[in-house]
């Protein structure tokens, strides 16, 4: 027997009445090719194996087969026979008959949900121009993005409503555009990465934190400068350690950071080039799942990995001309076992790499449009496929998102897009979709069946509470007390504002507010001011001066007596000055030289 059943306690207060959804509130934002045409009298039912590709591709074909014949392989999803009823046991098939067929249920989950999450999509339209920079915080409420309009966007899923507004916007370099975010680990804070010469660390509401200092760029070796001293192209967090991160730069270096430290790199690792100069641009940059590998893609073609505990003279691993010189790679990115690299190259390419066998591909696909530099490319949560984006081929057309196969690169589907998909980041935790499209616009791509959250919550929290007369009738019982006396405007005044003759009478006394010009001078000088000119008033010191007239002798001999009675600068040989001896010249001898 129940504790509080004995005790009397049947429960504690009225419970809440739950708001209940509609189940079809996803079907508004359904995309429009995905859905198919109704068929009649058949059901789908599953059987376990592991899921395939080309799902749709045999439900087609069987649907259209018109002979009886066997079921379809193991690693289908489902089986159909010749009249499209399916059954996990093949011999009881003329056991089943068509009245015992279960009816469609709309509220019930589909039997064949689909592998990706590409049913349904939500859009985020605030920016006007390409969106550059494209991230999304690890537990995959917030939203943050940058754009060629010099914006950076904050979105966040729990706060927004179907008219998806962003809560905040700003400018973090001025007028440059936006190469790069990167939430940390925690999710507390991001990076932001312009086309200045500094990154900028900012905490998860977007105030900043710190900007980091800028190098000199009159030294010449790379490794002499506190920091960058060229256009900053990508960043990315340490995986292990939320201090760190590194950056990297047009001046042809990866510099790695200390967030606490914001006015010195921690260590510098200066590329190479076998180009004329030995310098080129870093065009992306990335950490290895475990932290031990730094990888980076240079604009002269070459892919370079080092050790992160070396001392990154040179790289331990490279290949040149992985991709097409003078192409910028978009994207680098690291499998979670560490063993495989995915590149995206500005040569319409995408390509996988083997770090055991690291001299050429494991599989290359190409064909991929890209049109702006910055186009990325991705593994899926479960890393059995890669997602990108594929340009529109002429202006104004409609680009692709493009799903490929590990195994071999091959295109396994090809989502329509309203123009050309830049930045794609497919979220593990909530299974959905971000693309950046070159319209600025953000399309959050998902499924209700296998989606958690994110664009999801736009749609759950059903319709807005509609204002009733109660809610009207507290609003009219504590109306807004207003007091215009206690606005700043009425603070000079003693209490009540008095009238304003008295007021332009005490202004018109003061000569800064009555703007009163300086009267003419009358006498030798008034209210501190001389009555001549500096010029007068030189002129006349010279007048004054009477030294000229003074005898020059008599002059001197007036400080004679002071020099006998204080002898400041003579006391040292006093003691030891010879004595002057005059001759005694008589009277009659001074008037014969005289005569």
């Amino acid at each position: 027997m129940d504790v509080f059943s004995a005790m009397g306690i049947v429960g504690f207060g009225k419970a809440a009445k739950k708001r209940e959804l509609d189940p079809n509130r996803f079907d508004k934002t359904k995309r429009e090719e995905l859905v198919q045409p109704k068929v009649e009298a058949k059901s789908l039912i599953p059987v376990s194996g592991p899921s395939t590709v080309s799902i749709r591709a045999q439900y087609q074909s069987d649907e259209d087969s018109d002979d009886p014949g066997p079921s379809l392989p193991q690693p289908s999803l489902f089986k159909q026979d010749a009249d499209g009823v399916g059954d996990e046991d093949n011999e009881d098939d003329d056991a089943v008959s068509t009245d015992d067929e279960p009816e469609y249920d709309p509220s019930a989950p589909s039997l064949s949900a689909p592998d990706f999450p590409i049913t349904h999509e939500a859009t985020l339209k605030e920016h006007t121009k390409v969106i550059s920079a494209l991230t999304v915080d690890p537990s995959g409420a917030r939203v943050l993005s940058g754009s060629h309009d010099y914006d950076c966007k904050l979105w966040d899923f729990g706060g927004m409503t179907t008219q998806t507004r962003s809560f905040k916007t700003w400018e973090p370099a001025g007028s440059y555009y936006v190469n790069d975010l990167k939430y940390s680990n925690d999710g507390q804070q991001f990076l932001v990465i312009s086309g200045t010469i500094q990154a900028k660390l900012f905490d998860r509401e977007g105030e900043e934190k710190a900007t980091f200092v800028k190098g000199d760029m009159y030294i010449r070796d790379m490794k002499h400068t506190a920091g960058h001293v060229g256009e900053l192209s990508s960043c990315m967090w340490h995986p292990k350690d939320k201090q760190y991160f590194i950056t990297s730069s047009a001046d042809s270096t990866i510099r790695i950071w200390d967030v606490e430290n914001k006015r010195k790199q921690k260590s510098v690792i200066v590329v190479k080039s076998k180009e004329r100069g030995a310098r080129t641009k870093v065009t992306t940059c990335a950490y290895s799942t475990d932290g031990t590998l730094i990888g980076g893609a240079c604009l002269d073609g070459a892919l370079h990995m080092w050790q992160a505990s070396s001392n990154f003279v040179r790289p331990n691993m490279t290949i040149e001309g992985a991709h097409t010189k003078g192409t910028d790679v978009g994207s680098l990115v690291f499998s979670v076992d560490g063993r495989t690299v995915l590149t995206r190259g500005g040569d319409d390419t995408v390509k996988l790499w083997d770090l055991r066998a690291f001299k050429r591909p494991l599989a290359s696909h190409s064909g991929a449009t890209t049109l702006y530099p910055g186009t990325n490319a991705t593994f899926s949560p479960d890393e059995k496929y890669i997602l990108t984006g594929t340009g529109a081929p002429s202006k104004g057309g409609r680009g692709k998102l493009t799903l490929l196969s590990r195994e071999n690169l091959s295109v396994v589907k090809e989502i329509d897009m309203d123009t050309t998909p830049v930045k794609v980041v497919w979220h593990s935790k909530i299974n959905q979709i971000i693309t950046g499209l070159a319209n600025g616009t953000i399309s959050v791509l998902y499924s209700p069946e296998t989606s958690l959250n994110g664009a999801k919550l736009l749609l759950s929290k059903g319709a807005p509470k509609r204002p009733t007369i109660e809610d009207l009738s507290d609003a009219l019982a504590a109306p807004t007390i207003l007091t215009p006396h206690a606005l700043p405007m009425f603070k000079d005044g003693e209490g009540l504002v008095k009238g304003m003759k008295r007021k332009r009478e005490k202004d018109r006394m003061d000569p800064r507010k009555s703007r009163r010009p300086e009267l003419p001078v009358t006498g030798p000088g008034r209210g501190g001011r001389v009555g001549a000119s500096a010029t007068q008033h030189v002129v006349q010191n010279l007048v004054r001066d009477t030294t000229r007239d003074e005898d020059p002798r008599e002059a001197l001999l007036k400080y004679a007596k002071m020099a006998d009675e204080d002898p400041q600068w003579t006391s040292a040989w006093r003691q030891n000055q010879p004595k002057p001896v005059f001759a005694n010249v008589s009277e009659d001898e001074e008037e014969e030289e005289e005569g």
